[in-house]
């Protein structure tokens, strides 16, 4: 789609290379005069003001051809694609420096993003450490495959817990969406070349800076508020006490969206931040993709969840028989007296236990009348 490239637009265009992103006031200033008002007002700043100072060095062509070479769209609040959640933003006065919503997002992707961010079934960000382990990759992977086909998985393209994600996704040919920290012209990390590249050509690959802007550590903490504001819930796998995933799940907090979080060894430093988040109430233990499910779904059409594991071979046993084959030892036998005191019935209600459970299968009687457990 080629983007009707309107002064409004041209100036948001701009504003996404000029200004860092997250600005406390950015976004509220360009609704209230409008993208292009505050764009010539820039032009006509000072030599002191270095958002000034880049905007008489931009040329606005420029950023129409990189969009047209990268075959990338820029979306802005008045487009029919723009996603509605982000909107959430404007309502938090400040987190860590940061507020607002994005003045424009620019994308790469054959998926519409606003169709993807549906409030029956949104996107869950799956997020984490980069130097992750197997375990916590095996986790997001399987979390990501299983729930992308009905809830697209966000992630931030990262090494560790996020690729593991957006790799679970696209083998499951689900749906995944990265959010990037710098512009969409080259990949980072380089290492994840490949997985960009698909989820480019099948998913969504987003970022609210220009082409041109490398990611900085201020551009990692902004892309964080993306992530947790695109996605109906966020699902902590693997994160040190001070992950950037912590930025992420505190943003979700704020945002009042579902925090979710798998726990992990205690022993492992990785599970510092989800073992704590579940410890303060802070976020609900997952362990299954049912469990994000149930998270996510509208009340009232989510099938209610089993309260235990697998069946197991007695548990449609009568009590009292239980009882009665459970005072048997696991080898050898037992007397009638012996087995009435270990499972504390009467001598009478043992015997006809012992009888009931005989025809069953389930114990035998040997010759000098003591009992055992029959062999199966």
């Amino acid at each position: 789609m080629m983007n009707d490239w309107s002064e409004e637009r041209l100036a948001r265009a701009a504003l996404s290379q000029i200004c860092e992103p997250a600005r406390p006031g950015l976004a509220e200033l360009v609704d209230q005069q409008g993208a292009d008002q505050v764009f010539r007002s820039l032009l006509a700043a000072s030599e002191d003001s270095a958002w000034g100072r880049r905007a008489r060095s931009l040329n606005t062509a420029d950023l129409v051809r990189a969009a047209e070479v990268l075959g990338i769209r820029l979306l802005i609040p008045s487009d029919d694609e723009w996603p509605s959640p982000l909107a959430d933003l404007d309502n938090i006065s400040c987190l860590g420096g940061m507020a607002g919503s994005s003045v424009a997002l620019w994308v790469r992707g054959p998926l519409r993003l606003d169709e993807i961010c549906v409030a029956t079934h949104p996107p869950v960000a799956i997020v984490g450490a980069r130097s992750s382990t197997r375990y916590g990759e095996a986790v997001a992977a399987d979390l990501a495959g299983s729930l992308s086909h009905e809830f697209p998985v966000i992630s931030g393209g990262a090494y560790g817990i996020d690729v593991a994600a957006h790799r679970g996704a696209l083998a499951a040919e689900g749906r995944t969406i990265a959010v990037l920290a710098g512009g969409l012209d080259a990949w980072y990390p380089r290492g994840n070349t490949a997985v960009l590249d698909e989820i480019a050509a099948r998913g969504l690959v987003i970022t609210e800076l220009a082409p041109g802007i490398r990611p900085t550590r201020a551009g990692f903490l902004a892309r964080n508020r993306l992530i947790a504001a695109l996605a109906g819930g966020t699902v902590v796998v693997e994160a040190a006490l001070r992950s950037g995933a912590l930025n992420t799940a505190n943003w979700t907090v704020a945002l009042g969206r579902v925090l979710a979080a798998v726990p992990g060894p205690v022993t492992s430093a990785l599970s510092e931040t989800p073992n704590r988040l579940i410890r303060d109430n802070e976020a609900v233990l997952v362990s299954r993709a049912d469990d994000v499910r149930a998270l996510l779904t509208p009340v009232g059409e989510q099938d209610e969840l089993p309260l235990h594991g697998r069946p197991r071979e007695f548990d449609d046993l009568d009590p009292g028989l239980l009882a009665v084959r459970e005072a048997l030892p696991a080898r050898g036998d037992a007397d009638l007296d012996d087995i009435a005191m270990a499972s504390a019935k009467s001598v009478t209600q043992c015997q006809a236990a012992l009888v009931r459970l005989e025809l069953m299968g389930l114990v035998t009687r040997s010759r000098t009348g003591s009992w055992r457990l029959a062999r199966r």
